[in-house]
């Protein structure tokens, strides 16, 4: 059943888990996601970039969430780093029951009035709003932020931001990364850094550039690489260990977003069907591969957030 962030994390909260963020671009993605919440029981938000939008167009991804949301799970359809406003609007207006605005590379007064207008516009309809204050470096899709812009949360303009704009959920910068090398040297989060903004904000707390980056999933991918030529593809990629997800979740963390992850497992798929499937130019056939690793890696972190059984 589809529903709003506001109510999915609510429940989240109340009962100290995190849910699983996943983007979206195809059919076979959300296939997955969808497929192996109902398997899961587990509450669970759909999210599409602007990048997605972009390739897929938004009334067919729309029209797509709009049949998987009537399976027997609550299921948020959501707009991930909604940078132009004309986007969020149109998402707002298109169906989408939850929206983020992403000003967080802005000047603070900026990200301020424009989250406030992205508020107003929801309200009117029933749509939840995600906001960010700290910005959180890496690439990917149409989001780049450089090191020298990346900025951790202060947890005192994360109240102040939280009071200004209304907002129904903030997405935080405790020393996560997007893209696939998600650290240089040793994985840490800002743990006391966390506990500190969840004492002080009253609404859910998100993570971005949260993925694991499972490395078998990652040495599937580049198993053949000298037959393809690629052997730099995810040479130095590495993600967020479940134990600091576990003490981040632990800590006010209720939604966490999965792009990389499944990336990953979509194009360690492909390559194993294009070398395994020699004789099909069946597009079906070739997917498959995708969709059970990328089904593996959701039910993988459905069962780290703690929402498995939460439906």
């Amino acid at each position: 059943m589809l529903t709003t962030l506001k109510k999915i994390l609510k429940l989240a909260d109340r009962d100290q888990y995190a849910v699983g963020a996943f983007n979206i671009n195809n059919l076979e993605i959300l296939q997955a996601v969808i497929e192996t919440a109902v398997e899961e029981k587990s509450p669970v938000i759909v999210q599409t970039s602007e990048g997605a939008v972009d390739y897929a167009g938004m009334d067919y991804l729309f029209a797509m969430v709009k049949i998987a949301a009537k399976s027997p799970i609550p299921v948020a359809f959501h707009l991930d780093h909604g940078k132009n406003l004309e986007y969020v609007r149109q998402a707002i207006k298109s169906g989408y029951t939850s929206v983020m605005y992403d000003g967080s590379v802005l000047p603070y007064r900026e990200n301020v009035r424009n989250t406030q207008k992205v508020v107003r516009w929801a309200r009117i309809r029933g749509v939840s709003v995600e906001a960010e204050i700290g910005a959180i470096s890496g690439s990917e899709d149409y989001v780049t932020v450089s090191e020298k812009q990346a900025l951790f949360t202060d947890p005192i303009e994360a109240k102040k931001f939280w009071q200004e704009t209304g907002c129904d959920a903030l997405a935080i910068s405790i020393g996560t990364a997007h893209g696939p090398n998600k650290f240089i040297g040793e994985a840490g989060l800002d743990i006391p850094r966390l506990r500190k903004i969840n004492d002080l904000v009253k609404v859910p707390l998100v993570l971005h550039g949260a993925s694991s980056v499972n490395q078998d999933m990652v040495k599937k991918t580049r198993q053949s690489c000298k037959i393809f030529g690629d052997c730099n593809r995810l040479a130095k990629a590495s993600g967020v260990p479940d134990k600091q997800i576990h003490q981040a979740i632990r800590a006010g963390i209720r939604k966490i977003n999965i792009d990389t992850d499944l990336r990953i497992a979509f194009t360690a798929g492909i390559r194993e069907a294009i070398n395994s499937e020699k004789n099909t130019i069946d597009p079906r056939q070739l997917l498959a591969p995708a969709k059970r690793y990328m089904k593996d890696t959701v039910r993988s972190r459905m069962r780290v957030f703690g929402s498995r059984g939460k439906a």
